[in-house]
């Protein structure tokens, strides 16, 4: 009977082998997809056998075992030698993927946009088979138990689900044993009655990395003993390797991503797309996987009470796994690797007291990163989520010390001569011996640090000193509030800690708001910086896109004399004009552009997801604490919290598997190979939710376009209309179910929103459609319909908003926040109505984000309506939603559509020739996005303006498009 080569499942004949590998869905399709070469996130994964000889690992004693693992015997020809890399590799024959027609053509459905894809050839091979996450959970002590009883050391699922619950909801032992004492409690057939018998039994349970300490002698005198809490690196990263929920989205080869066939522009997203990746795979032997290791490490915390206490934590991470779930800080794709000793030295000089506490800190390192030092030099044999065994190496960087010439024991001696070449004093560095390790590639740009603090400490101020804080706070104090973003009502200059978040919404709006009013070299070197910031924070760019940084960078540089010369750039402390430009972060900023080609997106290296992730494994743990030796109680904690995590999804699959098993026996008489492809599917679907449910956020963006797609394929009156939620491209919009205004007559709904034309404005919209609906409508034609014209309907529906959802605009697959478009009448609060602005599609041959303001125009949403046809008729448009819009003109600038100053477009209301503004009704389906205008102030603000009547009263606008990043993209791109 021939197997699947994947799965192992058993068919009646090859071809339905075949037709079960075709499934698109399939884990196994995937497979058989990279096989052949035409995935993004490996190459061909030629089955071979394990090397039989071990190399030596002497010198290397705190290497862990490595039970049930080949040892591969590293080629040190490839090690010791440097492959050049340069123009000849896209010119030669080794490297080159040269694909035959089908696999092109298959490779250029998957990517879009016609991106070509290079993989490394020769790498991230399968030697073996190796343990998959269920196989390991097999292979436990108590494992024999578990055959009758699945959820052994507890009685049952339901014993299990009260112990996972009592101990994941941060209860401390005593609430708990309080829980367990209730008389109704005590009904329960449960296998525990107090927290620590609860905990004991926790114990059982297969274990994840396990946590160790050692006390660090130290050459100076401390206040407090160093103890370093830590966990096996290599076995912390082996988990994150092997673990299901990332099974499909891991990469075990370096590519090379192009924009066209030609192969001319590159682009750059994932750390396996950079430069660095692709040499350091060139050094490995043939075969070899390549794991980068991410670490992050930084002080946080723990509380401001009880003296301050402080933890330093040290996070491990994989590179392989793709960066839009990385960086999801509900993937926990961050583990713990270590908690670093943070201890007092006993010193007189303070700045020696600094240099000893770095050396202890590399110390510890060097003891927790042994491990990954070693497979970094000789490889270890690790399983893939699939279970398959591939020969990984972990490098992180490669660096070489310049020493200087004196003892490193002579701390103060030492020091001294390090402050002449600016060093810090470390004389052994953590990397010094970590095989293909360079300071140049690990040490990456980090934009949390590096730009939004930039941004706060320097932009703010000089913009600040250039309008003045009474009239900058005024400005954002009137801006048009966005629904879901930071409306600073009290303006920012007064603000207190200022939250990461608050950094970013001011932002969005600080372009606009200084146009006119600072002067133009200031205004022109703010939006450099700006542009800088969102171009280099897009998570795929091109060589293009590189040059472009560049070139924002530049120009801030051409134009920020004129931040000195107007004394705005001043001291924080002394409030003097400061005339030099001594900024480290931004100096860092040069880095950025070259790092892209070696490093990937920066966006990747942010340390947003690390400092969430502080509250996960710092924060949260220490709060269940006694608050005495927090370091222990918090690796407690983490410890039961895991073993609960990865128990509740071994079982879980497990208890899917034999359900499956129960249903391919009652089925064993049919042979239907269709059947089987699609609850092989089904499998695939229910393991995939149960892995999400587990192990991501239960606080999941909304997905318009699936419930869109659901009500395309519903049958017909199945459900109501109009539907409420439908798609258009690249755009989804949904509105509530039940209207605002449920009936309401024409002449009525005009006299409400203000819209003395909306009856004419129907009029010429039943006559473009005609006697069939027309799925699109120009907008601009000449008013043929007199206001009083007659309609086939007297009654409208009425919604006052209508929320908007989009693709990202460099990730089809992924989906970005919603936002509300508001078309209120007039109330107490806002005098003339609340009303966004929006963009419209009016030439159906472009479309949006691509074409950007291509045939498309921005518009003020008045009305949002849908047409109540008479009763016992049923009119063949009166399902459709539709949307009166006014049109905004873009103003002509010198030389340029837009502000060069400001680079934003200067928009007014059209108006038509007798005077009056110019709208329509269009389908609310050609809404594409939501759009924010800013009132063009000029010099002074008119003191008359408020957020509730700016909108209406201003005459002129910029059209902002630094207020979201993908309508940024969309306009810049």
């Amino acid at each position: 009977m021939p197997n699947c080569p994947q799965c192992l499942k058993g068919f009646s004949s090859a071809r339905r082998v075949a037709a079960h590998l075709a499934q698109p869905k399939s884990k196994c399709h995937a497979w058989q997809r990279e096989r052949l070469g035409l995935s993004l996130h490996s190459s061909s994964l030629t089955v071979g056998s394990t090397p039989n000889s071990s190399p030596s690992l002497d010198g290397f004693h705190d290497l862990p075992a490595c039970d049930g693992f080949d040892v591969v015997q590293p080629v040190h020809d490839a090690i010791d030698t440097f492959v050049p890399f340069g123009d000849s590799d896209f010119d030669g024959e080794e490297g080159i993927w040269n694909p035959s027609v089908a696999e092109s053509a298959a490779l250029l459905a998957e990517l879009g946009q016609g991106r070509q894809i290079q993989p490394f050839s020769s790498a991230g091979e399968v030697f073996d088979t190796g343990e998959t996450f269920l196989k390991r959970f097999e292979l436990d002590p108590f494992s024999s138990f578990r055959r009758t009883n699945l959820y052994y050391p507890f009685s049952g699922l339901n014993d299990w689900e009260m112990a996972n619950f009592l101990l994941r909801s941060k209860m401390s032992m005593a609430k708990i044993d309080e829980f367990l004492s209730l008389g109704s409690v005590r009904t329960l057939p449960l296998s525990f009655w107090t927290a620590k018998e609860l905990r004991s039994r926790i114990e059982l349970l297969p274990t994840a990395p396990c946590w160790n300490y050692r006390i660090i002698a130290t050459s100076y005198p401390t206040k407090s003993p160093a103890i370093l809490y830590f966990r096996d690196s290599l076995e912390c990263i082996e988990a994150l390797f092997n673990h299901p929920y990332y099974a499909d989205h891991m990469m075990y080869t370096p590519f090379r991503v192009f924009t066209s066939a030609e192969r001319v522009v590159r682009e750059f997203s994932e750390w396996m797309s950079r430069d660095v990746a692709w040499q350091m795979q060139s050094k490995l032997p043939p075969g070899a996987t390549l794991c980068g290791v991410i670490l992050s490490s930084d002080k946080t915390h723990i509380t401001n009470m009880c003296g301050g206490k402080v933890a330093h934590p040290l996070l491990i991470s994989l590179a392989n796994i793709k960066m839009a779930v990385r960086n999801k800080a509900s993937s926990h794709a961050f583990l713990l690797n270590a908690l670093m000793p943070v201890v007092e030295f006993i010193h007189p000089v303070h700045r020696i007291c600094s240099v000893l506490e770095a050396r202890l800190f590399h110390e510890c390192l060097d003891i927790v990163l042994q491990p990954l030092k070693v497979a970094a030099r000789i490889g270890r044999m690790m399983s893939d989520p699939a279970g398959n065994l591939r020969h990984c190496f972990t490098p992180l960087a490669a660096y070489i010390l310049s020493r200087i010439q004196c003892d490193p024991n002579d701390v103060e001696r030492y020091f001294a001569l390090c402050k002449d070449f600016r060093l810090s004093g470390v004389a052994e560095p953590f990397w010094r011996n970590w095989p293909l390790s360079d300071p140049a590639n690990f040490l990456t740009p980090e934009p949390l640090h590096h730009w939004y603090r930039k941004f706060w400490d320097h932009d703010v101020q000089w913009c600040k000193n250039a309008l003045g804080a009474p009239e900058l706070d005024f400005r954002y104090s009137v801006l048009h509030p966005i629904v879901g973003m930071h409306h600073f009502k009290d303006g920012i200059t007064a603000l207190k800690q200022v939250t990461d978040r608050a950094q970013r919404d001011m932002q969005r709006f600080m372009v606009a708001v200084i146009g006119g009013a600072a002067s133009r070299d200031v205004v022109i070197a703010v939006r450099a910086l700006m542009d800088f910031r969102y171009l280099a924070q897009a998570p795929r760019i091109t060589s293009i896109i590189q040059d472009r940084i560049k070139a924002t960078l530049a120009e801030f540089h051409n134009h920020k004399d004129k931040i000195t010369e107007e004394g705005l750039r001043r001291g924080a402390e002394s409030g003097s004009a400061l005339n030099h430009w001594f900024i480290p972060k931004l100096e860092l900023m040069q880095s950025v552009a070259p790092s892209i080609s070696e490093l990937g997106a920066p966006v990747q290296w942010s340390a947003d997801t690390t400092e969430h992730a502080h509250i996960e494994v710092i924060k949260e743990p220490a709060s269940t604490t006694n608050h005495q030796n927090y370091d222990t109680q918090i690796c407690r904690y983490l410890d039961r919290v895991e073993r609960c995590r990865l128990f509740e999804t071994a079982t879980r699959l497990s208890a899917l598997g034999d359900a499956d098993d129960t249903h391919d026996q009652d089925l064993a008489v049919e042979d239907d190979g269709a059947e089987d492809d699609e609850l092989n599917m089904a499998d695939d679907e229910d393991a995939a939710a149960i892995l999400k449910d587990i192990w991501s956020s239960r606080r999941s963006v909304p997905d318009f376009f699936g419930v869109a797609e659901k009500l395309r394929a519903a049958l017909p009156g199945s459900i109501p209309h109009p539907v409420r939620t439908f798609s258009s491209g690249a755009t989804a919009l949904r509105v509530n179910r039940r209207p605002s205004i449920k009936r309401i007559s024409i002449d009525k709904a005009a006299e409400l929103f203000d819209i003395p034309d909306l009856r004419g404005a129907l009029a010429d919209y039943l006559s473009r459609e005609g006697p069939h609906a027309q799925n699109f409508h120009s907008f601009g034609r000449q008013r043929r319909s007199p206001l009083g014209a007659h309609l086939p309907f007297s009654d409208l529906q009425v919604w006052y908003k209508v929320r908007l959802q989009q693709k990202s605009y460099h990730d089809s697959s992924s989906l970005e926040p919603v936002f509300t478009i508001n078309a209120c009448p007039p109330n107490r609060t806002w005098k003339y109505g609340r009303h966004d602005a929006a963009i419209l599609q009016v030439d159906a041959r472009h479309e949006w984000p691509a074409s950007g303001l291509t045939g498309h125009t921005v518009v003020d949403v008045r009305l949002i309506m849908c047409p109540v046809s008479p009763r016992g008729l049923r009119l063949v448009w009166d399902d459709r939603l539709l949307v009166y819009v006014r049109r905004f003109d873009i103003v002509p600038q010198r030389q340029a559509d837009v502000d060069l100053a400001t680079g934003l477009h200067v928009l007014k209301r059209a108006t038509r020739a007798s005077g009056e503004f110019l709208g329509d009704v269009l389908p609310l389906d050609q809404i594409k996005s939501y759009a924010h205008l800013v009132p063009r102030f000029g010099e002074a603000a008119d003191n008359r303006f408020t957020s509730t009547n700016g909108f209406h009263s201003a005459q002129s606008f910029w059209l902002n498009r630094y207020f979201d990043k993908e309508f940024y993209y969309a306009l810049s791109l």
